[in-house]
């Protein structure tokens, strides 16, 4: 039987999570209700909204939840941007997090083609 902590889209974004959360405490102090506090939030709600989908046992729902953590996701990426730009973490880091966004996007988005075809087939 498949749960929540063993679907493995869910799975990843909470890795994916984690990362940003660790890489986040490391911004300047000056950034805790700004920065740190968007990036932080973007990221958690990545694993809230696939959690709050899959609760839903509606396929319609649960892809529109994995829709909105697909933006939350596209969000983050757009944080890790800025702190680049700001300096707070290097170029290498930030590509690493590049990388594993996109490898978690194509995840989630396989993870959406799934639901779709499920919900066709009725």
């Amino acid at each position: 039987m498949h749960t929540l902590d063993t679907l493995e889209v869910y799975i990843s974004a909470k890795t994916f999570r984690k990362e940003v959360i660790t890489i986040a405490n490391t911004f300047p102090k000056e950034e805790k209700f700004l920065l740190i506090a968007q990036i932080k939030d973007s990221a958690r709600s990545i694993t809230a909204n696939i959690a709050e989908g899959y609760g839903r046992f509606h396929y319609q729902e649960a892809i529109q939840f994995c829709r909105i953590s697909r933006g939350s996701l596209l969000e983050t990426y757009d944080h890790l941007s800025s702190a680049l730009e700001e300096q707070y973490i290097s170029e290498t880091l930030f590509m690493e997090m590049k990388t594993k966004q996109e490898q978690l996007l194509k995840i989630l988005n396989g993870y959406i083609a799934y639901l779709k075809r499920r919900k066709q087939e009725g």
